[in-house]
């Protein structure tokens, strides 16, 4: 696993492959974008976002399982770097449902955490251990644009998500191998392990840990080791 921070400036879209993307989606694929890259160009029949060489660039902003064909796809034939951001530090500003009009901003007290990635990767966990394939993880501060239109659910008051905006990143977090993801459990873990002991030492829901060891197994990075009493055990393999 790697980690690094680039203090390099957001730049302002060249207007290329970004009809009906979401701001953060092409925000995003600007600060990943290099001189030479080719811009939502078409692989193998699917259109991808970078095209770096012999590098193709995948961006996710949401809902991995959308693009679980694509890559299985893609990775046959090419090395893919998915990436996948989450809000570290997240500010919501709120609009009035025309959208025109900013009611209010404020920063939200939910922190995002690298963990919070199991909930997507569930879908594909299983391509994980693909040679081609290479994880990244920005870490971002966003802006989440709401629109007070009633057409939102209930926790957010009627207020609809309109759009997701990229304000800075912090750093990025990659994934190359499977043994990189033996970072998401804690030093001096006791084998085997429990999903309910293993909250208590990293202080998630168990249903967080749940995900996650349900994708570490698939990834080989943990294996089954028994059970006690109704409880599945589990130990690194290795």
């Amino acid at each position: 696993m790697r980690r690094n921070a680039r203090g390099v400036s957001i730049p302002k879209s060249k207007g290329i492959g970004v009809r009906n993307e979401k701001s953060l989606h092409a925000a995003l694929k600007q600060w990943y974008v290099q001189p030479g890259d080719q811009l939502e160009t078409k692989v193998d029949g699917f259109v991808v976002d970078i095209v770096h060489g012999d590098l193709l660039i995948e961006i996710q902003t949401r809902n991995l399982a959308a693009i679980r064909r694509k890559l299985h796809a893609l990775l046959d034939h090419h090395r893919v770097r998915l990436v996948y951001p989450i809000a570290k530090e997240k500010w919501i500003v709120r609009k009035a449902g025309s959208g025109k009009k900013i009611l209010g901003r404020r920063k939200s007290p939910k922190v995002g955490r690298l963990s919070d990635l199991f909930e997507e990767l569930v879908s594909i966990p299983d391509l994980i251990n693909h040679e081609n394939l290479v994880l990244e993880i920005p870490l971002i501060q966003e802006e989440e644009i709401r629109h007070a239109d009633g057409r939102g659910s209930w926790r957010r008051r009627g207020q609809s998500v309109h759009d997701r905006k990229l304000i800075q990143v912090l750093e990025t977090v990659t994934f190359e191998k499977k043994e990189d993801f033996l970072c998401f459990l804690p030093d001096g873990l006791e084998q085997p392990f429990s999903n309910q002991s293993l909250t208590e030492r990293v202080g998630s829901s168990i249903h967080a840990i749940r995900q996650m060891t349900y994708c570490l197994k698939k990834m080989g990075v943990i294996q089954e080791a028994g059970k006690n009493r109704n409880q599945l055990l589990f130990r690194i393999v290795g």
